[in-house]
């Protein structure tokens, strides 16, 4: 029988249901979840992804046997879990998406770069001494945009474009003004040729690594055919958004031997590989497909190429620095780059409901337009119009330029125990139930994440001081 509630403890409870009512909802919820008898083991699971703030919900089972026997060596499955689910990191590189999958990410990107400049990670030591570039590679211009440092865009004489709009701008912009990288006039500016530059580059990308070959292969007196059995470019590249929402490309290129890192590149200098480079980056192109309302449009690189050695010793980038800005572009969000956003778009009525500048939108606009013409269907245009039609990878590499992310991560998780024992076979039952967190656990998962930011910050400046010390 449950005795019955006196005038005071009726008061009591009336008190307490009237303070939670005042809470915000995540408070709400992070009281309810410390009141469940398996909250230790939840913040066991939240604290294992790092603070991941949109976890992915798995159930199921795993068992390792021992191979030659069969016997049961350790079985785990999640019906004793909280709510019979396993959380697991999203792995998101956005940092506006999940900051603490934003860090890893970096930090495997960091380490992935830094192994072809420097080696380690199976790459050999001797990397280090061969003919390696960092190049950075533009779009073309689509229009005058404003910019920021200098006169904007000054001019002596007042004239006006066709759309009756001042072709100059004698103002000086800071970096941060909003004005900064958009068009002096939108209607003069060519939005279809920076779209469909966009859904280009990657094979713009592609043709350019194939004739850079070539260009070295003929300074040297070789059939281009026979390149590959002298030498191997190899490359880690990453594609940046610009102020005016154009991509442009940062690569370390580096020669190889025909067999790739471990090979010793024939006596070639790195002057051969840097006009090889600055002559394919202004020789290479791609042609549209034809369009009855676009026509053929040919599509290159930018005037500005920038192609810097790197080397060992002495003057030129240094080589960690490189794999830091590297790193840490690839996490950014569309949010921090001003170019398009993190999700796609299935209708026009999305395109108008982002929160993106007028530029920004024009572009997504006219990705919806253009994907609608058939010539244009095999570039998905729309599917991609949330990247302002731009379809490759923010990081790619060639095989054999370092390790991979596959190869980082199971040396991560066999550090930490969760890599298979030799001569065991595991047997794995796993589906997928949800994602995210309820409002009180997505609140401690930040207070968990915001504490490994906090410690590692701490831990990097203890490190910092102690080399000054030395």
């Amino acid at each position: 029988m449950t005795p019955e509630l006196t005038p005071a403890d009726r008061r009591v409870v009336l008190n307490r249901a009237a303070r939670l009512r005042q809470l915000s909802e995540a408070d709400r919820d992070a009281i309810g979840l410390a009141q469940d008898p398996k909250f230790h083991r939840l913040l066991e699971q939240i604290t294992a992804t790092g603070g991941c703030s949109r976890p992915v919900h798995l159930t199921g089972s795993t068992t390792i046997l021992d191979g030659p026997t069969g016997e049961i060596l350790r079985h785990y499955d999640t019906g004793t879990e909280p709510g019979e689910r396993l959380l697991v990191r999203c792995r998101n590189r956005r940092a506006t998406v999940c900051p603490a999958c934003s860090r890893l990410h970096a930090g495997d990107t960091f380490h992935l770069v830094r192994a072809g400049l420097l080696g380690g990670k199976n790459v050999p030591a001797t990397v280090r001494h061969r003919p390696r570039l960092f190049v950075t590679l533009t779009a073309p211009s689509f229009g005058n945009v404003h910019r920021a440092g200098e006169l904007c865009r000054p001019r002596r004489d007042c004239v006006t474009c066709e759309h009756d709009r001042p072709r100059s701008c004698g103002a000086v912009h800071g970096p941060d003004d909003p004005s900064v990288g958009k068009p002096l006039c939108a209607d003069c500016y060519d939005y279809t040729g920076h779209v469909l530059w966009h859904a280009h580059a990657s094979k713009l990308w592609d043709r350019f690594v194939i004739d850079v070959r070539r260009r070295l292969a003929s300074s040297v007196g070789l059939v281009q055919s026979r390149f590959r059995d002298h030498a191997r470019l190899s490359f880690a590249r990453v594609a940046e958004y610009q102020k005016r929402a154009a991509v442009h490309v940062h690569a370390v290129v580096r020669l190889d031997g025909p067999n790739g890192p471990a090979d010793e590149p024939p006596p070639w200098s790195a002057d051969r590989l840097i006009e090889a480079v600055r002559s394919s980056a202004r020789r290479v192109l791609v042609r549209t497909p034809y369009s009855p309302a676009v026509g053929e449009l040919v599509l290159r690189w930018g005037a500005q190429v920038d192609v810097r050695p790197l080397h060992a010793e002495g003057d030129g980038p240094d080589d960690d620095a490189v794999a830091a800005y590297v790193a840490k572009y690839v996490t950014k969000g569309a949010s921090e780059t001003g170019a398009g956003i993190d999700h796609r778009v299935t209708t026009r009525d999305d395109i108008e409901a982002a929160s993106v500048n007028a530029h920004v939108r024009t572009l997504m606009q006219t990705c919806w337009r253009l994907g609608g013409l058939p010539e244009y269907e095999p570039l998905n245009l729309r599917t991609w119009a949330h990247t302002l039609g731009y379809r490759g990878h923010i990081l790619t590499k060639s095989r054999a330029y370092s390790t991979t992310f596959a190869a980082l991560r199971a040396e991560r998780a066999q550090h930490v125990g969760g890599a298979d024992a030799p001569g065991t076979v595991t047997d794995k039952h796993w589906r997928y139930v949800g994602s995210g967190h309820t409002p009180g656990a997505a609140l401690i998962a930040a207070g968990i994440a915001d504490d490994i930011a906090e410690n590692r910050a701490v831990a990097r400046e203890a490190l910092r001081a102690g080399g000054d010390a030395n």
